[in-house]
């Protein structure tokens, strides 16, 4: 089964940088989602995270996230994704990954979501995740969100929203 990738939307973060990154409107004319981003905040620490959150809804997901530090490792529940911050190597951006399969079924709707931070230093952050959003509703919208409200996706932060059809 062939699957094709079509892309729906693209966000380039501009100057001064934005709270948000938001896909709207998502069609439901397609099996699965998903989000590839490249992105970096402002930060002064390098472990800060992302989260992604379906149709404007704050709560009902729940996850099992594994994560590795370059010095160490762990596992919690946590929602979130590790990014970078300005601490990191200049220019450098952290990539994440995030699929929704089924994303218009009645059903609860899980993901996965796997990235990593670099530095060019011993302190690397990765990240896998597996999500469930606890919701029968179809997904008609997503939303990049920093774990700490005060801080923005800096400049020439990228995001771009495909539909998955199997065809």
């Amino acid at each position: 089964m062939a699957n094709t990738y079509t892309l729906i939307s693209s966000v380039t973060v501009g100057s001064g940088g934005t709270q948000y990154i938001n896909f709207t409107s998502i069609p439901a004319t397609y099996t699965d989602l998903l989000i590839k981003v490249s992105i970096r905040n402002n930060a002064s620490a390098n472990n800060n995270t992302v989260g992604l959150r379906f149709n404007s809804d704050t709560g009902n997901t729940t996850a099992r996230r594994l994560y590795g530090t370059g010095t160490g490792d762990g596992s919690d529940t946590d929602t979130q994704v590790i990014d970078v911050g300005n601490n990191a190597t200049a220019n450098i951006f952290a990539n994440i990954e995030f699929y929704i399969p089924n994303y218009t079924s009645s059903n609860y709707k899980s993901y996965s979501a796997d990235g990593v931070g670099e530095n060019n230093a011993s302190a690397a952050y990765q990240t896998l995740l597996a999500g469930l959003w606890s919701s029968s509703s179809a997904i008609t919208s997503a939303r990049l969100a920093l774990e700490d409200v005060l801080l923005v996706f800096k400049e020439y932060s990228t995001a771009y929203l495909y539909g998955i059809s199997n065809a």
